[in-house]
């Protein structure tokens, strides 16, 4: 008596949470930059959408712990994380609204922060860059330097000010003299006279 075999079919290996959430990352990015396009800082935008991509994937494990697909909730998750997002409920925590740097303060209250620049040709960013790290001078004073340093700076030629700017981030003699193909005694000198010159603006007695 023949006996015909009987085909078993093999049942296919569980994916992993990982595998099954990178195979549907690109449509859950496309759909959350897509709702924070209207973002004009490139880098709160790419924020924004980080944290919607991190809750999506929370959620993503919980349908799948309850034996739930998650494919089948894709776009749903990814509203729900955009409204989150904007709502200010992070991956890690609640934004502050109370905080004036906040994204969600500023939508509520209808304001922006923007960075403060000294405009004009005397321009330094790089000794202005210097003045935000400075934590020991007192407020008073910081404020004062900044009304006066960009005054005074107005009161030398280019060449001057472009000396004087390399000098007040400090870089060194023999450096600034290269760059201006000078020796460094006459950098010597010229940062003596820079000295005087802005302790004679301030009002201060000229020491020798």
């Amino acid at each position: 008596m023949n006996t015909v075999p009987m085909v078993v079919p093999l049942k296919s290996a569980p994916t992993s949470p990982h595998a099954d959430f990178l195979a549907v990352l690109p449509i859950i990015e496309l759909r959350a930059r897509f709702a924070f396009r209207r973002l004009h800082c490139p880098q709160e935008r790419d924020e924004a959408v980080a944290e919607a991509i991190a809750l999506v994937w929370i959620w993503f494990c919980r349908l799948r712990e309850r034996g739930k697909s998650p494919h089948n909730f894709i776009v749903t998750l990814v509203s729900f994380a955009v409204q989150h997002v904007r709502a200010g409920r992070r991956f890690c925590g609640i934004e502050n609204s109370q905080d004036a740097l906040s994204r969600v303060a500023q939508q509520r209250h209808n304001f922006r922060t923007e960075q403060l620049e000294t405009r004009g040709s005397y321009e330094a960013p790089q000794w202005q860059e210097a003045l935000t790290d400075n934590m020991q001078s007192p407020v008073p004073d910081a404020v004062a330097f900044r009304i006066d340093f960009p005054a005074w700076l107005k009161t030398w030629k280019n060449r001057d000010r472009r000396l004087i700017e390399a000098l007040a981030i400090g870089e060194r003699t023999c450096d600034v003299a290269k760059r201006f193909g000078v020796t460094p005694g006459r950098i010597a000198q010229k940062r003596c006279q820079y000295r005087k010159g802005w302790e004679c603006y301030c009002g201060e007695s000229v020491t020798a």
